[in-house]
């Protein structure tokens, strides 16, 4: 059964960094995507970017495209989403979710999801 628990969250302001952890268990990941989505508060989850375990090719939501980056510490089964130039616009839970294939922008579309960690910037 996939675990993935978020860590790293916390109260940034607004232009400085921050970086979260996910950390994967349950399987072996060769053949997943690896997601970061977020939800600020009354808003729909959205995608922010995604990772593939296997070969690390990355993609970014325009919102965060050039801000973000994603990274994987396989040694560790851990993946990183470092945040730089954060602003208030990206204030929200953040969620490690994986899904077996493709990346994808669709929460539905995604089956293993982490309990989230909270972000929230100042201005």
């Amino acid at each position: 059964q996939v675990q993935l628990v978020e860590s790293g969250g916390g109260l940034v302001q607004a232009g400085g960094s921050l970086r979260l952890s996910c950390a994967a268990s349950g399987r072996t990941f060769f053949g997943y995507v690896i997601h970061w989505f977020r939800q600020a508060p009354g808003k729909e989850r959205e995608f922010v970017a995604a990772i593939v375990w296997s070969g690390g090719i990355t993609d970014y939501a325009d919102s965060v495209k050039g801000r973000f980056a994603m990274s994987i510490n396989s040694a560790k089964n851990t993946v990183y989403l470092q945040m730089n130039s954060v602003n208030a616009e990206d204030t929200a839970v953040y969620y490690c979710a994986a899904q077996r294939g493709v990346v994808t922008t669709r929460p539905e579309a995604v089956e293993n999801w982490g309990k989230g960690t909270q972000v929230t910037v100042s201005s």
